[in-house]
């Protein structure tokens, strides 16, 4: 059973309670679903019954499929509420046991994603793994129908087994965690160049086959190696890749933005969620891409992706919502694709082959679903002196017309919740592309969100909570909230020098080190040492859809180090790196935000202080020609006349003082700063020197 009429006939389970949007997806589900909680536990153990587990999250395409197949299904929810207690989980509101629970099922199976089901002792030891599961078996795969009846028969039957398997799984997970290695030299990022560039498609950018994730942190690590070594290779994998995706149907041509990730190695075919961590390292990538050559393109696309969070994720309140679903209807990508006639009915024949061309649209559809649909791509890349208000010279006028058209259609759900860890990750996009483009409007977004967070997702001690939704704050904030609010924080001083951004980013830092740090390895744990106590306190460095909680630390303990002259801060920056270091060195391309991190900490890099007046044209020239320019290995601190709170966090610029006519900047390297200079090509030439 599923639909409205049938939800409404039923009477809610225990989700119906919570702020979870995924989890009041499930509220009227005939599972009796629990909440994660000690209720469920107690039940599980006072009923001597195993835990049915399943985590997902509001935009999985696949757990909406498995839940209209089982979890609304009233065969096999009778069955699983006779041999389990069920327990569904938001992977975004808590990634902690997400975290632990997937290390499982990859141990357990191989393999991983979501939808997450795991089988739990009544104390939530996993025995039992899988990804989505069918209602049926099909193709030797165990279906609901099946699978259940066979757990509870072993769990009644074969006890013994059942909890030495879970025991030695829940072991396996805590032996998982390597020594600590070497420090690591810089021949690191070579080794990481080398395998980035053995994956690479030169054809159509990106790395390794299909499907292909964007990965924007790779370019990132890129664009610096490039810088590094004047490697051209690496500038071209970067233009390649970010290239494609322009042309392709990843893209969302009419209304902006990214989605997840194309199932076709040309781009073309995406899986159609969107998420607000993508958007925000996607545009970092493009600003950065056209601070290094200067092409409008990249300028463009960085603009419209920003355009489209502005527009349909930012709350009232000031924070980014999080996500938008890949479905509406029932359908996924029905929202994004259209019939060559649903074009017609909006465009004049010259304006519609116009579009038809330029986009590929066909009679019989270009999307391969076999009903006549049609997804945007290009067959040309854009120019790269495209001017920043024309999408390919002629289009934008017709691009208005159809985004009217399409916004009439029914919308796929969005994630309202707003997350600590991912409004961390768009403030320091917003801010760094306020400052690349010289952009008020995103200096506002930055300000606003972080303003919001500051506000409304801090305890009284000033700890950072980890979600926000309908007006309640809950959740005890992770690493990855920490660390990337912190990005957000320091990216936000140097838009405006504010110096409350760079005292809240030294204040959080701070919990960070208190409450996460691990005394005997290095690296910051996952959770707080107050934190929910779970059967392993993780660590976790890789860089996947995300960057990792500790590669954007350690470039902030970096950067902090630098603005404040601690040398503790770099000390432990060295520390974690030396953590993970056995294993960043069996694949460090899996690792590229903790290289762009190693980029920075190996050098050359600079402190820039600029001392003037910030409203004086002298000082916005020097901060123009340093915010054009692609030198990413470097911090600014603005040291106005007079007395000043810098001062007190920077001790060494209190003499680093200006002239008073006119700002002067001092580029100081390697603990050493030259003299004072009022000419902003004199200071770009000395940060140019290696």
């Amino acid at each position: 059973m599923s639909g409205k009429s049938q939800e409404i006939k039923r009477n809610p389970n225990k989700l119906i309670s919570q702020k979870s949007p995924y989890l009041l997806q499930h509220a009227y589900n005939p599972v009796n679903w629990h909440p994660w909680g000690e209720e469920a536990f107690e039940k599980a153990k006072s009923e001597d019954l195993p835990i049915f587990l399943s985590i997902g999250y509001s935009t999985c395409h696949w757990c909406h499929v498995m839940e209209k197949e089982s979890f609304e299904d009233d065969q096999v929810a009778a069955l699983m509420n006779e041999a389990f207690v069920n327990i569904k989980v938001d992977r975004e509101e808590r990634p902690d046991i997400d975290s632990i629970y997937m290390a499982a099922c990859q141990k357990m199976t191989g393999t991983g994603g979501w939808p997450l089901n795991i089988i739990l002792t009544p104390d939530r030891k996993p025995f039992y793994a899988s990804t989505y599961i069918s209602k049926d078996s099909k193709f030797g795969r165990l279906g609901m129908t099946e699978l259940v009846p066979q757990i509870k028969e072993l769990w009644t039957s074969h006890r013994e087994k059942v909890e030495k398997a879970a025991n030695q799984n829940v072991n396996a997970l805590k032996l998982a965690e390597r020594p600590i290695g070497d420090i690591l030299e810089e021949d690191i990022l070579h080794q990481a160049y080398e395998q980035l560039l053995s994956m690479f498609d030169e054809e159509h950018g990106g790395f390794g086959d299909a499907p292909k994730f964007p990965t924007p942190h790779n370019l990132m690590f890129l664009l610096r190696y490039w810088k590094r070594t004047g490697d051209g290779m690496a500038l071209l994998m970067v233009e390649r890749t970010l290239g494609g995706m322009q042309k392709g149907g990843i893209y969302d041509h009419v209304g902006f933005g990214f989605h997840r990730y194309s199932v076709d190695a040309l781009w073309r075919i995406p899986h159609f969620e969107k998420m607000l961590y993508d958007q925000a390292m996607m545009s970092i990538a493009y600003a950065e891409a056209y601070q290094a050559t200067g092409k409008k393109n990249y300028e463009k696309t960085c603009r419209e992706i920003l355009t489209y969070i502005l527009r349909d994720m930012t709350s009232s309140e000031g924070g980014f919502f999080s996500g938008e679903d890949a479905d509406s209807e029932g359908e996924e990508g029905k929202f994004y694709l259209w019939t060559e006639n649903e074009i017609r009915q909006v465009l004049p024949d010259e304006e519609y082959e116009n579009i038809s061309a330029r986009f590929n649209i066909k009679e019989n559809g270009n999307f391969p679903d076999g009903n006549e649909k049609n997804i945007f791509y290009l067959s040309k890349p854009l120019s790269p002196d495209l001017p920043a208000n024309d999408h390919g010279q002629d289009f934008e006028p017709e691009r208005c017309k159809l985004f009217s058209a399409r916004e009439k259609r029914i919308h796929p759900g969005k994630d309202d919740k707003i997350l600590t860890d991912w409004n961390g990750l768009m403030i320091a996009a917003f801010a760094r592309a306020s400052q690349v483009f010289d952009e008020p409007e995103y200096t506002k977004a930055a300000r606003s969100a972080s303003d919001f967070i500051l506000l409304k997702m801090r305890n009284e001690n000033g700890r950072l909570y980890h979600r926000y939704r309908d007006g309640e704050t809950a959740i005890s904030g992770f690493l990855d909230d920490h660390a990337f609010f912190i990005w957000g924080l320091i990216e936000l001083y140097e838009a405006t020098f504010e110096i409350r951004y760079l005292k809240a980013a030294l204040e959080i830092n701070n919990d960070l080190l208190k409450h996460f740090w691990d005394n005997e390895k290095g690296g910051f744990f996952i959770t707080p040492d107050d934190g929910e106590e779970l059967f392993v306190r993780k660590k976790d460095i890789y860089d996947g859809a995300v960057p990792s909680g500790n590669s954007v630390a350690m470039l902030n303990l970096l950067r902090l180090a630098r603005i404040t002259g601690y040398p503790e801060l770099e000390q432990k920056a060295q520390y974690l790196g030396r953590s993970f270091s056995g294993t960043i060195a069996q694949s460090p391309a899996a690792y590229t935000m903790l290289m762009t991190a190693l980029d920075f900490a190996f050098g050359p890099s600079s402190e820039v202080v600029i001392s003037g007046d910030l409203q004086a044209e002298s000082t916005k020239n020097m901060l123009k020609a340093l915010r054009k320019e692609f030198i990413p290995n470097k911090v600014v601190i603005f040291r106005p006349d007079g007395e000043s709170e810098i001062t007190g966090i920077s001790e060494y610029t209190k003499k680093l003082t200006g002239n008073k006519s006119k700002a002067v900047a001092y580029v100081c390297k390697n603990f050493s700063c030259k003299l004072p200079t009022d000419d902003p090509d004199e200071m770009m030439r000395e940060l140019r020197k290696n």
